[in-house]
Parts: C-alpha cells; sequence; structure tokens
C-alpha cells in the first residue's frame, strides 16, 4: 500500500466527528473508542423527532437478539434496502473510505469496481467489504482539504437517493435508543459492538454472515438483498494475508518521544516509524535512535514517563512519551518541562493528539468537535498559546500550558515570565486589554485567543503584530480597537535585567516623532505587515515605520559605470605589469585589467572576468592579453583563461572551463610561431600544465606537474614545444612530443630550499634565474642537449622579485627585501652597471618594466610589493604614478560638504582622495579600519584595531590628536548631526561616547554603554538621542545616548528618522536580503549606504557583488543593478557629496574603486 493511501485511510471521512458510541448528535458519526482512528460518519441529516434517518429515509431496525459472531456484520430483523444498477451511484470527491471499498483490502488496486448488488453466495476469505460502489470521477484533491458546502449537500442527496430506493424501515440497536446506519454504512475497527457509526472502511467491513441472511429470509416482508458480485479480477488473498490488511494498526505509523534520562531540560528526540516494517524490535528501534540521545552507553532500556520499563515493541503507543537510558535505573524528573511550562513536541501541536491531516470540515467546525485516540487529551486538558513580552514585543515564544495543573495560576505566570525574561509576571491580557485571571478563563471566556501578553502589573499595549492565517480570519479583524484615550499606558524601558546573550532586537526606522508615553493603538501597529528575514538561519522580524516612502521593486533609474581604480596588485601577485604600444599601461586590480594612459590622465577597464585576476599575459604582437582568473563558488565562475582585445576591450576567447581546478597560477604565449600556442597552470593540488591552440580552443597536450608552489612558466624563445617551470625548490623543463606527451628534465634537484621566482632568457636561448637567496644562475646546454650552470652570482642581498632582459644586452634585477635595482651587462659576464635604491616606503620591487619598450632611454616602471607603481630610472630618482594601500583596506569615509573621500587600512596609511587624484597620504603608528568626517568637515576621525582615537587636519593631514579608548578594535566610528558628540562602536560590543568641541580637534569622554557582542556598523539619529549598530551576527541594537543604557524596546524605535543608513538590516534595508533574483540563496550583506536623496541604496555583500536598488527596498522582489569586481567581501561603500560617485573598498585586495552613476 502506497503511503498516500496509508495517509488517506487515516484521514476521517466527510462531515466525520467524535463519537462515544451513543447517539451523539443530529448526523453525527461514531468512533469506536478503542484507540484506532475511526473515520466519522458519512451521515449529514438530523433525526426528525428521535426518529434516525439516513438521506430523509428511515433506517431498517436491528433485533435486540442480534449478536456479532467475530467481526461479522450484525444480523438484521428486517431489510427493505435495494439498490438500482443504473440510477444509483455514489460520487465521492472527497475524502470517504466509501470511495475505497474493495480497493484496500489489496495491494492491486482494482478501478473496475460493480455496481452496487449483492450476492449471498460471494464470501472471498480476507474480502471485507459486503458491497461495492461504484464511483465516477473520485479524487482527492491535495490542495484543499476543507469540505466544501455544496459538496456537502451532493453528498448527502446522493446518499438520500441510494436511501430512498431502498425503502429503509426504522430501526433501533439493542443499545437502546442508539441512532444506527445500516452495517454496510459502519466503520468497524477490531470488532467493538459500541455501535459506532460511520462511512465504512474497506478494511473492517465484512461479507454478509448466514445468521443474517437467514433472519433477512424469516423475518423480512421484502425480498432479500442479493449481495455485490465480486470482480473476478481480483486476485485471492490467504487467510494470514486477510488478518493482515484487514488490521489498520498494520498500515499507520506511530509518532513517539523520547526524553533522555535524568535530563528534564532534553527537548525530546521524535520518531515515526511502522511496526514491523521500519522498526521490527524494541532493539532495533534502540539503534536508530541511540545516535541522537547522546548516551554514555547508547541507548538500552525504554521506561514511561512513571518508570514502567517496556521489553517489547507492541507496549510503545502512539503519540506518548517514553524515557531512555543506558542504566537500568530510571530517573523521575519532569522531562519536556521547563519553568514549569510543557513545550510542544516537533510537529505536535497538543498533548498526544496526532497532527492533523487535513483542516476541520464544515460539519466539524459548527459541531466544534474533533476526533481523538485513547492516547490524546481532551481540549480543555491543555492549549497551545503565544505569549509576548509587554516590554519587548521581540520576545515571545509558543507554549503548551497544562490546564489542570496543580500549580496556582500566579506562579504559572511567573514561570512563563521566567521564559520571556520578566522578573515577578503577575499579569496577563489579551490583545483587547481585557486581563485573564484564571485557567477557567483560558478554557471557556478566552478559548478563541491565541495571543497574550505578560506584564509585571502595569497595563498592556493594546496592540501587537499578530501573525495573520490563510486558514481562519485575522484575529485583528476580530479584536476590538480601544480609542487612544483608553487605551492603559506601558513604559518603554524598563528596569529589568536582560540575559546577556544575542539580544533578540527588531527594527522599523524612519518617522520623526516617538508617541509619548508609548501610546500605540492596534491600528498605528497593524498599519503594515513586519518584514521578516531569515539571515545565517536565524529569522529576525523588523517593523515598519508608521510614515516612509513607498515601496518600489523595479530597478533604479540609474546604474553604476566604473570610472577609476586604485591601487595594483603587487602585494602577491609577479610579472604583472605591461607598457602597450599606445603607451597606456596594463596592469590587474581584483577582477578588473587596468589601462591607464598617463597623458590623458584616463583609465580603461576590462571587466570580462567575475573572479581575481591571478596571471596574465601580452601577445607578442603586443594588441591580445590572456588573463586568467581564479575559480569562484558558482559554476558561472570556474577557472578559465580569456584573451580579449587591447584595443576594443572584446572577448575574443575563452578557454579551460572544466579543465582548470581553483585556479590559474601562470599563463603565457609561445613565441616563435605567432604566437598560436598558450599555457596554463592550474593552481590544484596536482598543478597541471596544459598546452592550447586558442585560435580553436584546442587542448593539445596536459601534464600533472605535482609540483607545490609552482609559481610561473614560459615558452622558450627559440622552441615552442619546450617549456620552463619554475617555483619554490623546482626548476624543470619539459619537452612536448608531437604525440602530446611531455618529457621532464628537473634542473633544480629535490630537495632544495630556494625558489626560482624568475626567469629570463639570453639572446641565444640561455636560461637566466632569480631565487629567493639573492643569487642569478645562468643554464646553457651543451651539445648532448644537458643544461649545466655557466655562472651563477649573489645579486642581492635577499630575494629577488623580477629579471628583465633589455633590448641591448642589459639585465635588470630588483630585489624584494632590499628594495634594490641593479643593472648587469651580459656582454661582459654580467658585470654590474649601475643600482639604486627605492625609499622606504615605497616598498620592494615585483616588477620591471621599460616605459618605451625598444629604446634604450633607462626610463622603467617598477611595481612594488606595497602596491605602488614608480617610474625613474638608475640615472635619477623615482617618483610615484599609481598610490595603492600596502595590505587590508577597511575604512572609508565621504566627506559632507564636498566630493572628497578618505581611506584608511592595515598598511598605517591614512589618504584623502577626490576622486582619481591622492591630495594627501600619511603614516600613522596605528593599523586604522574605521573612518568619519566631522560634520564641518575640517576633522577627520580614525579607530584603529588597537582602540585608539586618531584625529587628523583635512587640510594638512596632520595628526591632531591621539586618544586611548579601549583595548579592543574600534570598527566603526560616527558623528551626530550636529558634530558635539562622536560614537564609537568596539569589538568588545560596548559604545564609547565622547563629547567633541565646534572645531573638531578636542574631545572629552562621556561614558560607555555596555554591551556584549562585537559591533560592526553605527548610524545616529536626527536628534542625537540615539544609536543604531549592527552586532558581528547581524543582530540589530539601540542604545540610548542620553539615558546612557540599551533601548529594548523595538516598536518605540521603529518610527525613529535616522541620520544615516550604514547598518545593513532593518525595515527598510530587507529587500537587499534573501533576494529573489540573487545567485546565492545564503547572501551575507557586508556593507551598504543610503543616497543623501533617500532615493537609492548601495549594498555589497561577502561574495564581492556590488548592486543598487531604490530606497526604501524592502521586499526581497526588489531589483537592481549589479556589478562583479570583486573575489571577495565588499568592505565598504558610500555616497559622495551629490550622489554622483560612489567609492567601495575591497576589504583583503586593498582595493580602490570610484564608480560613476549615470543614467541608464
Amino acid at each position: 500500500m502506497s503511503n498516500e493511501e496509508n495517509d488517506y485511510l487515516d484521514r476521517p471521512g466527510p462531515g466525520s466527528v467524535a463519537g462515544s458510541g451513543a447517539g451523539a448528535g443530529p448526523g453525527a458519526g461514531h468512533g469506536d473508542g478503542d484507540g484506532d482512528d475511526d473515520g466519522g460518519g458519512g451521515g449529514g441529516l438530523a433525526a426528525v423527532n428521535g426518529e434516525p434517518v439516513l438521506g430523509g429515509q428511515t433506517m431498517p431496525q436491528i433485533s435486540s437478539n442480534s449478536q456479532l459472531e467475530g467481526n461479522v456484520s450484525p444480523t438484521f430483523t428486517q431489510t427493505t434496502t435495494q439498490f438500482d444498477d443504473n440510477d444509483n451511484h455514489i460520487n465521492n470527491n472527497h475524502n470517504s473510505s466509501t470511495a475505497r471499498l474493495g480497493q484496500s483490502n489489496s495491494h492491486n488496486h482494482d478501478s473496475n469496481c460493480n455496481s452496487p448488488t449483492k450476492s449471498p453466495t460471494n464470501r472471498r476469505a480476507g474480502s471485507s467489504a459486503s458491497f461495492q460502489i461504484q464511483h465516477h470521477n473520485a479524487h482527492y484533491d491535495d490542495e484543499d482539504d476543507d469540505l466544501a458546502a455544496g459538496d456537502l449537500h451532493a453528498n448527502s442527496a446522493a446518499a438520500a437517493a441510494a436511501a430512498a430506493v431502498a425503502g429503509g424501515a426504522a430501526v433501533r440497536s439493542a443499545g437502546g435508543g442508539s441512532s444506527h446506519v445500516p452495517d454496510y454504512w459502519q466503520q468497524r475497527n477490531g470488532g467493538a459492538g459500541s455501535g459506532a457509526g460511520g462511512a465504512q472502511s474497506g478494511h473492517q467491513s465484512r461479507a454478509l454472515s448466514p445468521s443474517y441472511m437467514e433472519n433477512m429470509s424469516e423475518n423480512s416482508e421484502q425480498p432479500p438483498v442479493v449481495p455485490l458480485v465480486r470482480s473476478k479480477s481480483r486476485p485471492e488473498i490467504s487467510s494470514a494475508a486477510a488478518s493482515r490488511y484487514s488490521n489498520l494498526s498494520y498500515w499507520k505509523a506511530r509518532r513517539v518521544v523520547f526524553y533522555r534520562n535524568g535530563d528534564p531540560f532534553f527537548p525530546g528526540v521524535e520518531l515515526r516509524y511502522r511496526p514491523g516494517r521500519d522498526v521490527t524490535s524494541l532493539d532495533n528501534l534502540l539503534d536508530k535512535i541511540s545516535p541522537k540521545m547522546d548516551l554514555p552507553r547508547g541507548a538500552r532500556y525504554v521506561f514511561s514517563m512513571d518508570g514502567d520499563r517496556k521489553y517489547h515493541l507492541d507496549e510503545l503507543e502512539d503519540g506518548a512519551f517514553y524515557v531512555v537510558s543506558s542504566f537500568k535505573a530510571f530517573k523521575p524528573a519532569s522531562y519536556g518541562k521547563k519553568n514549569g511550562m510543557w513545550y510542544a513536541s516537533p510537529g505536535n501541536q497538543g498533548w498526544g493528539s496526532k497532527p492533523a491531516s487535513r483542516k476541520p470540515s464544515i460539519m466539524e467546525a459548527d459541531l466544534g468537535t474533533l476526533s481523538t485516540t485513547s492516547g490524546s487529551i481532551k481540549r480543555s486538558a491543555g492549549r497551545v498559546i503565544r505569549i509576548i513580552n509587554n516590554l519587548d514585543h521581540s520576545v515571545q515564544c509558543r507554549v503548551l500550558l497544562n490546564l489542570r495543573t496543580s500549580q496556582p495560576f500566579e506562579e504559572v505566570l511567573e514561570d512563563l515570565g521566567q521564559v520571556l525574561k520578566i522578573n515577578g509576571a503577575k499579569k496577563m491580557y489579551t490583545g483587547t486589554g481585557q486581563e485573564v485571571r484564571s485557567f477557567s478563563q483560558l478554557r471557556n471566556e478566552f478559548a478563541d485567543v491565541d495571543t497574550f501578553y505578560l506584564a509585571t502589573g502595569t497595563a498592556l499595549i493594546a496592540g501587537s503584530p499578530i501573525r495573520r492565517s490563510r486558514s481562519r480570519p485575522s484575529v485583528v479583524a476580530a479584536a476590538p480597537i480601544l480609542p487612544t484615550e483608553e487605551l492603559p499606558k506601558v513604559p518603554l524601558r524598563g528596569t529589568r535585567p536582560r540575559s546577556k546573550s544575542r539580544p533578540r532586537i527588531l527594527y522599523a526606522p524612519e518617522s520623526e516623532i516617538l508617541r509619548p508615553n508609548g501610546e500605540y493603538t492596534m491600528l498605528d501597529i497593524m498599519k503594515e505587515e513586519p518584514t521578516k528575514v531569515t539571515i545565517r538561519g536565524l529569522r529576525r522580524t523588523f517593523y515598519p515605520p508608521v510614515h516612509h516612502a513607498p515601496a518600489e521593486n523595479s530597478p533604479p533609474d540609474k546604474k553604476l559605470q566604473l570610472q577609476w581604480v586604485h591601487g595594483y596588485r603587487g602585494i602577491d601577485a609577479r610579472r604583472n605589469l605591461w607598457v602597450l604600444p599606445t603607451g597606456e599601461l596594463l596592469y590587474y586590480v581584483a577582477a578588473v585589467a587596468v589601462l591607464f594612459d598617463r597623458d590623458e590622465d584616463a583609465q580603461r577597464h576590462y571587466t570580462g572576468h567575475t573572479e581575481d585576476i591571478m596571471c596574465m599575459d601580452v601577445h607578442p604582437s603586443r594588441e591580445l592579453v590572456a588573463s586568467g582568473q581564479k575559480a569562484g563558488r558558482d559554476r558561472k565562475s570556474q577557472a578559465h583563461v580569456r584573451i580579449w582585445s587591447t584595443e576594443s576591450l572584446q572577448t575574443l576567447y575563452v578557454f579551460g572551463m572544466g579543465e582548470l581546478d581553483t585556479g590559474v597560477t601562470a599563463v603565457a604565449f609561445s613565441q616563435l610561431n605567432g604566437g598560436s600556442y598558450i599555457l596554463a597552470v592550474d593552481s590544484g593540488r596536482e598543478s597541471i600544465l596544459s598546452v592550447w591552440q586558442w585560435q580553436w580552443c584546442h587542448l593539445l597536450g596536459k601534464v600533472a606537474t605535482l609540483q607545490e608552489g609552482l609559481s610561473g612558466a614560459a615558452f622558450h624563445p627559440l622552441d615552442d614545444n619546450l617549456i620552463i617551470t619554475h617555483g619554490r625548490g623546482h626548476l624543470a623543463f619539459w619537452h612536448r612530443r608531437k604525440d602530446g606527451f611531455f618529457e621532464r628534465t628537473d634542473i633544480v634537484k629535490q630537495p632544495s630550499r630556494s625558489h626560482v621566482t624568475s626567469v629570463q632568457f639570453e639572446p641565444d636561448g640561455d636560461v637566466i634565474t632569480a631565487d629567493s637567496d639573492g643569487f642569478i644562475t645562468i643554464y646553457s646546454v651543451d651539445s648532448d642537449g644537458a643544461y649545466f650552470v655557466r655562472t651563477e652570482f649573489e645579486a642581492h642581498n635577499k630575494g629577488i622579485g623580477c629579471l628583465i632582459m633589455l633590448g641591448e644586452g642589459t639585465l635588470l634585477s630588483g630585489g624584494e627585501k632590499d628594495r634594490k635595482i641593479a643593472a648587469w651587462d651580459s656582454l661582459q659576464n654580467y658585470k654590474k652597471i649601475a643600482d639604486t635604491k627605492l625609499p622606504e616606503a615605497a616598498g620592494g620591487v615585483r616588477t620591471i618594466y621599460p616605459q618605451r619598450p625598444g629604446r634604450n632611454d633607462g626610463n622603467i616602471y617598477v611595481g612594488t610589493t606595497r602596491n605602488n607603481i614608480l617610474e625613474g630610472s638608475l640615472q635619477r630618482r623615482f617618483t610615484q604614478v599609481v598610490f595603492g594601500h600596502g595590505r587590508q583596506l577597511w575604512g572609508l569615509a565621504a566627506h559632507p560638504e564636498d566630493e572628497l573621500y578618505a581611506t584608511a587600512g592595515h598598511d598605517k596609511h591614512v589618504a584623502l582622495w577626490r576622486k582619481n587624484k591622492l591630495i594627501w597620504t600619511i603614516q600613522t603608528g596605528y593599523e586604522c579600519v574605521a573612518l568619519a568626517f566631522h560634520p564641518f568637515g575640517t576633522a577627520l576621525a580614525a579607530g584603529s584595531t588597537e582602540g585608539h582615537l586618531l584625529v587628523i587636519n583635512c587640510d594638512n593631514g596632520a595628526v591632531m590628536l591621539t586618544l586611548r579608548v579601549c583595548g579592543s578594535p574600534l570598527n566603526c566610528v560616527s558623528f551626530n548631526q550636529v558634530g558635539d558628540m562622536i560614537a564609537m562602536g568596539s569589538q568588545n560590543g560596548s559604545i564609547y561616547l565622547f563629547r567633541v568641541s565646534r572645531d573638531g580637534f578636542s574631545y572629552k569622554k562621556v561614558n560607555k554603554i555596555r554591551g556584549s557582542q562585537p559591533l560592526t556598523h553605527l548610524d545616529w539619529s536626527m536628534d542625537g538621542n540615539f544609536v543604531q549598530t549592527v552586532t558581528i551576527d547581524f543582530d540589530l541594537l539601540f542604545w540610548d545616548a542620553k539615558s546612557l543604557s540599551p533601548e529594548r524596546s523595538p516598536i518605540a524605535m521603529k518610527d525613529v528618522k535616522w541620520l544615516t543608513n550604514n547598518c545593513t538590516v532593518g525595515f527598510l534595508v530587507a529587500g537587499q536580503w534573501s533576494n529573489r533574483y540573487y545567485s546565492s540563496a545564503n547572501t551575507i550583506i557586508a556593507t551598504c549606504s543610503r543616497s543623501a536623496a533617500h532615493d537609492m541604496l548601495a549594498s555589497g555583500d561577502a561574495e564581492g557583488y556590488l548592486r543598487l536598488f531604490r530606497y526604501p527596498c524592502i521586499s526581497p522582489r526588489a531589483e537592481f543593478h549589479e556589478s562583479k569586481v570583486y573575489s571577495g567581501m565588499l568592505a565598504c561603500v558610500r555616497f559622495l557629496c551629490g550622489d554622483h560617485t560612489l567609492i567601495t573598498v575591497g576589504g583583503t585586495d586593498a582595493s580602490l574603486m570610484v564608480w560613476d552613476i549615470v543614467e541608464e
């Protein structure tokens, strides 16, 4: 039997209600009371004058002497029932068990049901249906389980028609006075003779007994009813199998909850199984739950809640609770109970009641009763309610309350108050302000109310964001709204202690006025639904302000266009600087290839990559470029190589998708055949070297070098089939044969501590190498083709960053540690010609390239290890061409009155910029991660990783003041609107407040507000009274700057208007989380910024995506413009004054980018 049929059989019939065996009311069905799932009766009409009726016809009476022979149907003294084969078909469009008669007893679903006729000779073993009903269009709708009124009347009419044709007479049962329908309408479950009535199930009904047929022939005046003739296509079923299939419990799954012995706080493990099928023995069941219980010796013994040990699987009852132990000793405890309150087990909404498989039908709703099992508890014993902290509506919980507890009602309120973090809870209110004083009111007067508020004795806010349901009317519509003057008052902030765990604070900004004395009506709070956002698996709710700009889901009218890229990737990359025939400098930063024209002071950008560029090479024609990127997290960001044009910036070829693993370590064009070949080295564990014919994207061959730390590769200039690879302790020559295989020749033997950092070639083909020990080595080849060391000398004190051979035979070498650039004459056995030293602030040498290739003027470009590019020569001093922060870049601030912005990073540099121009840069003694301009624009405040506050003069970059604030990093710094107060959010979770002088250069500590979680973003309110912050776990916290205390009520803060919107969570920015258009469902928003005109929102996430939304951004369906130029986290984003420019910093890659906001 399928699971669908199993669920179908467990589901009560239409119109079924709970019964006790006696007449339960008009049209009520009856269960047999034996603990099984008895579907209710199909009757839906009331009895008239005490006579039981079926479809308007009087039903046949059962003789008082009738007996039950086993499971055989009771005999009748009279019967006038006869079915017409052609006219009477019962149309069953619901989950009535009568529509399955003759089907559920067999695995083979027989759709050839005969017309309802009877035959006394057809008594097949195991067949429990005494007749069959031919049903047309019988189906079950999974989408709507409710029984429609029209369907109910149609079903009743069909039953009435069937009974009318039968001409049934009134009957009375042996119990005396109980209403019954004939046995073939009953659902019987185990042969209980309690007078249970209802829709007959195909499992439990029986064929007509001989005594029944004799009584019919003797006592009936009408001809006997002919039983139904079964279809011959149904296979015979053995008696053993018949007994199995006739038992409904064989197919029904049991739900049991297990607790851990001696642990009252263990939430319980729920297990659903089918005895004899999923679980065959008690030992098998214990094996299943042992991994979930965390017991010292596994689950070995099972006890009931009273301590009775269970030895067999059959002793476990459906819906019951048990205790599991590793030892024989049972420890009594309040299992499943915490703080005097019972928690509902998973998937359970009542004590022991089975989870509802469908919605209540119309008849059930009218009668107000539900079918129960033997393990269930009556509705008056317990109920599930939602309790809310009156002082902080974000603190709420759903509890299963025991209404028959021996505890006084006042003690239960105190226990519930402890759950909601309320000390001394004494009052409970409904949403309309009515006080609840006893369990009796919860059972009777407030039986339909699901939400209650707890208070310490003060009055209640008459309203809360009550959850609306589709299946029942909204509570808000049913609850009367009290006038504002009649509403009880509630304090906005209490003095209750708060747990130091993560505060569950909700947020909704944007309105100017706080309601006096916390007077909020139900209409105000429910004007707009709160927004629920799931961040890192935790669900957060943000309340809407009363007034805010209308939200639009369309993308903004403007888009982002990359205008300038500051910096250079020299900290971890080599051979990454070239000069094109147009005079443009070519280098890469993050996922952008930059073409910088110094003469025009302009940049062009190739943005075809989706992840960081790891390597690059220029074609011998100097018109094409090959660049390789690292692999991302999705299929669109696989490691690959792109070949693109320097003139049009169009992508010409892409290859390596699926072939390259984690990234591309090196890429190089061949030299001899016009650059037709290209090699790529995978950065994976095996460091696979592959050779491609890039015009056709054809793989010529590949080999696993199995070399860790491989850093570069190149074609030999005189042989396109000879490749040299180098790296940590590695230098090897690879000769590619015509069949695609490679022959390897190791030049540097293992093990070797030296790192070969660079390779160059002499005009005659000799190989020149530089290593991390400062040595330059020249390898020549003998007549037999073997390589040998021709010359080796020490060129620098420590590691050599690069080598470059100029056209006249001059070799230039640059040192990473000693910062020296030296010239060597290869024609005179590498005699030193000259050298020079770079300034310390510039860093070591990473790459050297001539300014005018082919000319011998001596002018060169130098890329440094601190992400700078210099230009000069060995005869004159070097000047800075490109400035970039040398390490991680996190601090960014926009000037309040001009298109200026400041940056600060871990390189201890603070810089002031005007778009693409550097105004000044200073080096401080601290790594700065947070910046903020004074509202007057005269001072710049910087927070360091060591807890220092630096105040810098914006005019000349002089450090005016250094204060020690705390010992933890100051992650966020901000001035209020008038500039007389500064707030600093620390890694230790506290906010430090300082009074500021008018010029912004004098500071005096006011106090600090203690917190527990690290803070990442901070905003001031417009009036300067409140501060909102975001924690590292994306919780939104509010702080009162006047009373120096955390603000507990999010409803009290929902209408506050904020000066900025740098906090990444909140109602007005909720649309940037879990957006339906994101490529990743778990996108983490790292930074955001609101424009000064309050019409745009810029957002950056942890995967490097930059997005531009409309503001406010409320819905997850909000559309946006997107750019992907970063590989790691986008650290900070800010609008410049005028909202024409956007600035972004890249965090770990130290990149700084300027974006123009242009019309779409």
